[in-house]
């Protein structure tokens, strides 16, 4: 039939060109949606529905290309790249405005006193800590016991560097100190994402070739990924458009055996792919 939706549409990759920064910035505008956050199960479910069949090559009679982009932006906004799983709602990237918002709004207000610091400050990394690992790159489980280490050294790092910032405030100017929560959280956050992420640092992530194919593991690729995440602590999602969601790196840059695995079983590889995170 002639209005056939095509199947060559590439729903794996983004829809607007990732080579630029305009098209990185409307892929995550469309990611971090905060009335994502409001769609039921069943709208989420349907579009897990619709984007898994058409890359199975089936096609929903009647679907649109631009119904299908709706679907895999639900889908991407929901579900992790990596594992499949669906991902708690406060811990998505379609929660962070409102989220940050609220929590942001308490730290601005909620500053003079010591205690107040603490809490709201540990309040803000424990949702950080729920996004960084909700976003994490990779498939690899996750134990309780390595779980609740990486939060308890995530928010107790952050919390310190906060007071820190806040005992330095005092000796500043009212209007200046006024913005020190914003540096404090800035701050821990890059304390707070290598920290639940720090799994990763130690037994890497996939990395790919162009067309998928697993390679392996890599620490470096999983170090590369951190730094870009940790950068984007100040903004969301203009940020997270500083890099392409799916990085590369070369082959060079890689451990030596994995190296070596990869001109044994794919030669002509000279670059892989890796989910950054968020």
């Amino acid at each position: 039939m002639s209005g056939e939706l095509s199947r060559n549409i590439n729903i794996k990759e983004p829809r607007w060109d990732q080579g630029t920064f305009m098209g990185r910035a409307r892929h995550f505008f469309m990611v971090t949606d905060p009335r994502n956050v409001l769609l039921s199960s069943e709208t989420l479910d349907e579009a897990k529905v619709i984007v898994e069949d058409y890359r199975a090559g089936i096609v929903k009679p009647g679907l649109t290309e631009d119904e299908l982009w709706r679907a895999k932006y639900i889908y991407d906004s929901a579900f992790h790249p990596d594992t499949g799983e669906k991902m708690l709602v406060i811990g998505r990237m379609s929660a962070q405005v409102p989220m940050n918002m609220s929590i942001t709004g308490c730290m601005l207000t909620f500053y003079r006193t010591t205690p107040a610091v603490v809490f709201w400050q540990w309040v803000n990394q424990s949702f950080n800590a729920i996004v960084n690992y909700t976003n994490r790159s990779g498939d690899a489980p996750i134990t309780v016991n390595q779980l609740g280490a990486a939060y308890v050294s995530a928010t107790t790092g952050a919390v310190v560097t906060a007071l820190g910032l806040k005992s330095l405030a005092m000796r500043l100017p009212p209007i200046v100190s006024r913005f020190v929560p914003f540096a404090a959280v800035a701050a821990a956050n890059c304390i707070n994402i290598p920290f639940m992420r720090q799994r990763e640092l130690k037994y890497g992530i996939p990395v790919t070739d162009e067309n998928g194919n697993r390679l392996g593991e890599s620490a470096s690729a999983a170090k590369q990924a951190i730094v870009q995440v940790v950068v984007l602590v100040f903004a969301t999602p203009l940020c997270c458009a500083l890099f392409p969601q799916k990085s590369s790196m070369s082959v060079s840059g890689l451990e030596a055996d994995l190296q070596e695995r990869i001109r044994q079983t794919s030669p002509h590889t000279t670059t892989v792919y890796f989910n950054k995170g968020l």
